[in-house]
């Protein structure tokens, strides 16, 4: 990354399932490791990185109750996925000399911090990485709508979505060969075209407070560095 960084302060949400790689379940090391060395180099020079994973590559609520269970007990045990995944990063930025803190929607008190926006505040300014765990809290409420909560309390300049591709198509193109890839939309298109890129919640929660979303490919190296440098790949959700 050259230059004076195109974003101050971001929150980058990542999913679980990215996390497991080509195991499909667990944390894979070398994802998280890749991951690590970006957003510490984007820690380095400045930027303000506020991060939340997924729990999916444990356990998804929806998944659990399709299967018969209880969905609040299943969002209960992904919301014990976040919390795991937040701590395998921030044990690997400690390694790369970052200071990094996970604040948890839920208390967890022996192993992380409970999350309080004035806490996260002091910490963001002190420009520690942020470990945003747990969702919201809640049950029925997914991972991509605490992400747009955090980066709506966190006054963040940007939400980073890293998917598995690089950017927002009218279709799956992983199978719909004839999906069309938007350079640019607004959030009140994603809405009306039913895109599924987040759930309408997070869009409508990053529209409400002006928060612009870019969707990448996380699955290419190097990919936030370049997003924070203005180049690469992606899709831009914004009104302005």
């Amino acid at each position: 990354m050259t230059g004076r960084p195109l974003y101050e302060k971001v929150l980058l949400k990542l999913s679980g399932e990215v996390l497991a790689g080509d195991g499909g379940t667990g944390i894979d090391r070398a994802v998280v490791e890749r991951l690590s060395d970006e957003i510490a180099e984007a820690s380095r020079r400045g930027v303000k990185v506020g991060v939340v994973a997924g729990g999916g590559n444990f356990l998804r609520g929806a998944a659990f109750a399709g299967e018969g269970g209880d969905r609040v007990a299943g969002d209960q045990m992904g919301m014990l996925g976040t919390i795991m995944n937040a701590i395998a990063f921030r044990e690997a930025l400690t390694r790369r000399g970052i200071a990094a803190r996970v604040f948890s929607a839920v208390p967890v008190p022996t192993i992380c911090e409970t999350f309080t926006q004035r806490d996260a505040d002091r910490a963001f300014e002190a420009g520690e990485v942020l470990l945003f765990a747990g969702g919201t809290g809640n049950p029925f409420f997914t991972t991509d709508t605490g992400a747009a909560l955090r980066a709506a309390e966190m006054g963040c300049d940007a939400l980073f979505k890293g998917t598995q591709v690089d950017g927002i198509y009218s279709a799956d193109p992983k199978f719909d060969p004839d999906a069309v890839r938007f350079d640019r939309m607004t959030h009140e298109e994603v809405l009306a075209k039913g895109l599924e890129v987040m759930d309408a919640a997070a869009v409508s929660l990053a529209r409400d407070n002006g928060i612009p979303v870019i969707v990448f490919s996380i699955l290419q190296p190097g990919a936030i560095v370049a997003i924070l440098d203005g180049k690469g790949k992606s899709t831009i959700v914004t009104d302005t």
